[in-house]
């Protein structure tokens, strides 16, 4: 049977899963006790109208979280020399927060611990390969020392095999 559900729930619906954080789609639907192709088919279909300049514009609403980096940049690009006002503005008609906005920034321009310059690079490569040389090394080593065990092994069982041949 064909089930069709009030403006308020679809609304009450897609609010939960713009603000589910960690959990999945499906998860939300089985709790709504919807398909799961029903839900999505109404994200798609949600849209916001904003007017911005007296134009009609239609923003699909995402978190701040599936931006992409590229998208990031651009939005910090694009609000950097905006006032608070504006900025408010521009957030609201891209469906996000202000407090998005200094978050991207602080993640983007920390400095990344893992850098290095070229010539850290290279020391640590060089470290690297003499490393490798002593491990290989020490294996042959190893390798020759687990063949001279094996065959005084052998020896040994064919010097206890004589013995026990001579003794009957």
């Amino acid at each position: 049977m064909y089930q069709t559900y009030s403006y308020q729930f679809k609304e009450q619906a897609l609010l939960k899963v713009y603000n589910r954080g960690e959990r999945t789609i499906e998860s939300v639907a089985e709790e709504l006790n919807i398909k799961l192709a029903t839900l999505k088919i109404w994200m798609k279909r949600k849209q916001k109208q904003i007017r911005i300049d007296g134009a009609t514009h239609e923003v699909k609403e995402r978190r701040p979280q599936d931006w992409r980096i590229e998208e990031k940049l651009l939005a910090l690009q694009e609000t950097y020399a905006l006032n608070e006002v504006e900025k408010s503005a521009w957030c609201r008609s891209k469906g996000i927060f202000p407090h998005d906005l200094i978050d991207w920034a602080n993640a983007i321009c920390k400095p990344n611990p893992t850098y290095h310059s070229a010539g850290q690079d290279k020391q640590e490569l060089r470290t690297l390969k003499e490393q490798n040389k002593m491990l290989e090394k020490d294996l042959a080593r190893k390798e020759k020392a687990l063949v001279e065990a094996a065959a005084l092994l052998i020896l040994q069982k064919k010097f206890n095999a004589l013995w026990e041949d001579e003794d009957i």
